[in-house]
């Protein structure tokens, strides 16, 4: 009885709006019907077109109440609910509260034929309405014609900045606040014991240069640890910011493949520039292998050689998404079970939530992990790059 009462009051509002809209259409209407003994025919033809510019009012309102009511009588989709999460976006989602989205819009920026178009994303109303020959669909922006019909032919540039992108800045923000205070102190106080974020910030950098820096490269390891403590802070920040659910945290930077697709051709990029003599002989003429074999080795080698970016991709992008989807198919659980029955549902959140604490804690180990695993990666293909191969004479 309780949820019927909820229906009734959700809908008696703007039930009660809809008829207030038509008493007053319906008095403008009297009121036209006797200006029209006083008017001339044009004036007739006038009110005519207003009376139908209200009807059609009118008749939108009716058909986004009903589209309201048939939504809300939906079932959860909780595989679409999840990807909507863990995807990107053009604007920064805070709360719903009701039907209104309280978001932060970020800036579109497009570049086609006609030049630069630089708008919010909130001219897009989530989706619903065209601006400037462009809309929303599926999370993509796609060109539309006049009559709101997507226009495959189109050619234009997305230069947005998204989510994920608003994210990165804030994390490069939040890496050169904390870097550039750890060298003011070290510049104020020299070598007296670390305090503050100063204590927090040491060991990592100690960390990273003398147990995956020194033993994978070798003597020259200073040349890339300046790489190699950006990208760890930079992936470890961003997973951090990835477990908060709230603003400015909840996006998946790290969990998104092209991020780290370009993090891995950083690195693949570092590793051919610095790869001495002795690393290329070893893929194009690998030691010890007789000629007739070589058409099949080398073909293997560069393989091996485009795998390791690859690899790097995947690992950072499928272990930093699957803890994601992990927890939001715990909290969807209680829901798809309250539709069910709302006591199941209840009894389903205890253990909902008590998983969901257990992957939050695990989420924080896998954050540092991730970000250390790449780094250790890393190194061990700078330090294959650089390192000095001996010839066969020696032996």
């Amino acid at each position: 009885m309780a949820h019927s009462n909820k229906k009734i009051f959700k809908y008696l509002i703007p039930t009660f709006l809809i008829i207030l809209y038509i008493g007053y259409a319906s008095l403008k209407i009297a009121n036209a019907t006797i200006d029209e003994q006083h008017h001339s025919d044009s004036t007739s033809v006038q009110h005519e077109s207003t009376i139908k510019v209200v009807e059609e009012e009118i008749h939108e309102e009716l058909e986004h109440i009903e589209h309201e009511a048939h939504a809300s009588k939906e079932k959860l989709n909780a595989g679409k609910l999840i990807m909507e999460h863990i995807a990107d976006a053009y604007d920064w989602h805070i709360a719903t509260v009701g039907q209104t989205h309280v978001s932060i819009p970020l800036p579109v920026i497009i570049k086609d034929d006609d030049g630069l178009k630089i708008f919010l994303s909130s001219r897009f109303h989530h989706g619903h309405k065209a601006y400037k020959g462009y809309k929303l669909e599926e999370g993509h922006i796609v060109a539309v014609n006049t009559d709101g019909t997507i226009n495959h032919e189109a050619s234009f540039y997305d230069l947005s900045i998204t989510k994920n992108v608003a994210a990165m800045f804030i994390a490069v923000f939040l890496l050169c606040f904390i870097m550039f205070t750890v060298a003011g102190s070290y510049k104020k106080n020299g070598i007296a014991a670390p305090k503050g974020i100063q204590s927090f910030v040491e060991p990592l950098i100690i960390f990273i240069r003398d147990e995956v820096a020194k033993p994978s490269i070798g003597s020259k390891y200073e040349k890339f640890l300046p790489y190699l403590l950006t990208i760890f802070f930079f992936i470890f920040i961003n997973n951090m910011f990835g477990l908060i659910p709230f603003f400015p945290g909840g996006a998946n930077v790290t969990g998104n493949i092209a991020v780290t697709m370009i993090l891995a051709i950083f690195t693949f990029a570092i590793t051919s520039i610095n790869g001495n003599v002795g690393y290329w002989k070893h893929i194009f003429m690998p030691p010890g292998v007789p000629g007739w074999l070589l058409p099949l080795m080398i073909p293997i080698e560069i393989i091996g050689m485009f795998n390791k970016p690859i690899v790097l991709t995947i690992r950072l992008f499928a272990n930093i998404t699957a803890g994601h989807i992990i927890i939001l198919g715990f909290f969807s659980l209680i829901f798809i079970f309250a539709e069910m029955n709302a006591g199941l549902g209840f009894g389903v959140s205890v253990f909902s939530v008590a998983f969901t604490t257990f992957m939050s804690f695990l989420e924080l180990l896998v954050a540092f992990l991730q970000a250390y695993v790449f780094t250790l990666l890393s190194s061990l293909y700078f330090g294959m790059a650089v390192e000095e191969h001996h010839s066969s004479e020696h032996h």
